[in-house]
């Protein structure tokens, strides 16, 4: 029935039909159009234009596998539990600032030196991320999976950089602490979370100062000259047995340290610094913070492979589709 005026059999023309619908769509130049020995093109006019329609039969529905399903649920769990951690830690940072009035016209200055102000930033940044990987794994939308693997090996490479810049840059991080430690004793009484910082800095380690005790007085409440009763005296946090009664702390232990002499001093207080205590505690703890650093890279790197699954599954799809 070749010649184009002959009309084939009824059960020709289905089982040719069942043909095209088998067809993918990138054959689809073939289907319509064949071309004969001679190179010149015969248009096959046998099956009605409704058959002809590449909408008709070229849509072949993408059933994903169940190790596929599995991926892409275990991708938008992943990303919902650090949604949860990103948000606590907002809330957490958010809490502290109006607690502290740090939002207030008269405390914008030293926002920027808020300890609260990381758990804001940790918390956007973390929350912002996991919401367009929950949305991308939920749709899904390859738009977002994109911005999400960017941005978390942006973050995973940031990691890597600064524990490099940690090894090789070890003395300045030392002098860069010994800073901190100062501020930390001359604003003592003006910020609340260093206040609590250096309390349980000094009671972890017994120790007191930076150097040695004496350092308190660069605090302006703890100088010999302040005129306040908390003049020459260390926090309490600095005393050998802080404890009043064995339930609460006894704030005025330390009263009147810095006027005696280091022999009756150490019977109330601890004489050494801070900074060597925590030097030597930070050396030995190396090991576990280099493991959590690693665990921490892997999990993200985890991540970002079940969404890089995830939208392989779902880019050839769309282009099928």
């Amino acid at each position: 029935w070749g010649s184009v005026g002959a009309a084939p059999p009824a059960a020709h023309l289905s089982v040719q039909v069942s043909k095209l619908v088998e067809l993918p769509c990138s054959s689809s130049s073939s289907s319509d159009d064949d071309e004969d020995d001679d190179g010149s093109l015969v248009i096959d006019t046998d099956i009605p234009p409704a058959k002809q329609d590449p909408e008709m039969w070229c849509r072949a529905p993408h059933n994903p596998s169940t190790f596929s399903q599995c991926v892409r649920y275990l991708a938008f769990l992943w990303n919902l539990l650090f949604l949860l951690l990103g948000l606590l830690a907002l809330a957490v940072g958010l809490w502290g600032l109006l607690a502290k009035g740090s939002l207030r016209g008269d405390r914008l200055a030293p926002l920027g030196s808020d300890p609260m102000l990381l758990f804001v930033l940790v918390g956007l940044g973390a929350s912002g991320v996991s919401l367009a990987g929950c949305l991308g794994t939920l749709r899904p939308s390859p738009c977002l999976l994109r911005f999400f693997v960017g941005a978390v090996m942006v973050f995973v490479g940031l990691e890597v950089l600064g524990g490099l810049l940690v090894l090789a840059a070890r003395q300045r991080l030392r002098d860069a602490l010994r800073d901190a430690l100062a501020l930390c004793i001359l604003r003592y009484h003006d910020e609340p979370d260093l206040r609590f910082l250096v309390d349980e800095l000094q009671h972890n380690l017994q120790c007191c100062g930076l150097g040695s005790y004496r350092d308190w007085e660069a605090n302006p409440y703890f100088n010999c000259s302040a005129p306040g009763v908390q003049a020459c005296s260390v926090p309490a946090s600095c005393c050998l047995d802080p404890w009043q009664n064995g339930t609460s702390t006894n704030t005025q232990c330390g009263f009147g340290t810095l006027r005696l002499g280091d022999m009756a001093a150490g019977g109330i207080v601890h004489l050494g610094g801070c900074l060597a205590q925590l030097s030597t505690w930070l050396r030995g703890q190396a090991g576990g913070i280099a493991a959590s650093a690693a665990v921490l890279v892997l999990v993200e790197v985890t991540g970002v492979l079940m969404v890089l699954k995830v939208l392989d599954d779902i880019v050839p799809s769309r282009v099928r589709g």
